[in-house]
């Protein structure tokens, strides 16, 4: 059973089976206070790890795979608030707030104890039940509450009120980190820093191929990597490679390879 609820800037989310997330785009930071279960974020570098009672940051504009996992024969359960670009720049505006130097810190983390931080969630619970009660103002309220509480935290400032514009970025160091994510070819665009024209121009004259033609490629050669020298099952693969329906990998693999990933597994088998 799944139920996800959003009001303004506050997610509600409740799971009773293991499930990935088939967005992987995060958009605005976000704060995580898991209440039963764990959740997963690989972030193609590093994978974090929030367990019950913790609570985690996931920074903005990043790829990222999650997953989210019951424990102790109940569903996963979970808050998140999200705080956009639009939010955090009018609420600098409003308080005279700038940040004080470049964080280069790791993009998610999980914050050390804090009572403060643990209150406002606890606060937010009861609306789990009645999400209803959470009207527009209140949501409003708790938005600029958790705002205030993470300015208490070191470098918090330098994270959310950083507003720099977007910028081009190497492509292909990039694209061969990320294009195991399933992601539109403007998305690719706007997080190198370019426009869709000139993400495919320059996308041609680094790779010799087209953008759609390389990710396919490369994603059917990991794929085929982890079958024939991991001993991964195909169907442990192809959502992790960037492929969302089995039966799309497993023509495309074929047509690529001339067998089929189950053949593969079997014959190393």
């Amino acid at each position: 059973m799944i139920q996800d609820r959003t009001r303004i800037n506050i997610l509600f989310s409740c799971t009773g089976e293991a499930k990935k997330d088939y967005e992987p785009f995060v958009q605005d930071f976000a704060l995580s206070y898991i209440l039963n279960g764990k959740m997963i974020i690989n972030d193609g570098t590093e994978v974090t790890e929030i367990n019950t009672g913790e609570i985690g940051f996931i920074s903005k504009n990043q790829l990222v795979k999650t997953k989210k996992i019951p424990q102790d024969n109940k569903p996963f359960m979970g808050i998140s608030i999200f705080l956009p670009k639009e939010t955090l720049y009018n609420y600098a505006k409003q308080n005279n707030i700038l940040p004080k130097g470049q964080y280069t810190g790791k993009p998610n983390f999980i914050f050390s104890y804090d009572p403060f931080l643990k209150g406002f969630f606890d606060s937010i619970v009861p609306y789990f039940e009645n999400p209803d009660m959470l009207t527009e103002n209140l949501a409003t309220i708790k938005t600029n509450e958790i705002i205030e509480l993470l300015l208490k935290k070191i470098q918090m400032q330098n994270i959310l009120f950083n507003f720099q514009d977007d910028f081009k970025i190497d492509l292909e160091a990039y694209m061969n980190r990320n294009y195991m994510h399933n992601i539109p070819l403007e998305q690719f665009a706007k997080l190198t820093g370019r426009s869709l024209s000139t993400f495919k121009r320059d996308f041609q004259e680094t790779f010799q191929e087209t953008p759609n033609k390389w990710l396919i490629k490369k994603r059917l050669e990991l794929a085929h990597f982890l079958i024939a020298k991991q001993n991964k099952k195909p169907v442990e693969v192809y959502y992790d490679v960037g492929f969302v329906s089995f039966p799309h990998f497993s023509r495309t693999f074929k047509k690529e390879f001339g067998i089929n990933p189950s053949e593969i597994e079997k014959n190393h088998s």
